[in-house]
């Protein structure tokens, strides 16, 4: 094997891969179709996503980042917040309530 194995944040695994440079962070599809992601990944980072039907497919940072993009952009229309995530109403909460932290994925997606 070309590289080594570490558990990271929300129990990821994560594998760097000592050729390339590049690290392999594997993801399972919960069971109402989300990956946990609460950040953008390096744009040359492999994810590796097991979904809820068994397979699996390898995706890059880049992919994912534009999935998380538009997650996060209907998820701040739907709020109505700003293109930052403000909201100029007055705050009722002291939750983040600008961000997302889960993203809607499925098999089949285009690496």
């Amino acid at each position: 094997m070309a590289g080594w194995f570490s558990h990271s944040e929300g129990g990821r695994l994560e594998q760097l891969d000592h050729e390339s440079g590049n690290h392999m962070i594997n993801l399972k599809q919960d069971a109402e179709g989300f990956i946990r992601m609460n950040r953008h990944f390096p744009e040359k980072s492999l994810i590796s996503i097991t979904f809820t039907d068994g397979s699996e497919h390898v995706y890059s940072g880049h992919r994912l980042n534009g999935i998380y993009d538009e997650a996060l952009a209907e998820y701040r229309a739907q709020n109505h917040l700003d293109a930052k995530g403000f909201s100029r109403a007055p705050k009722k909460t002291v939750q983040p309530a600008n961000k997302i932290e889960f993203v809607p994925v499925h098999a089949g997606m285009d690496p």
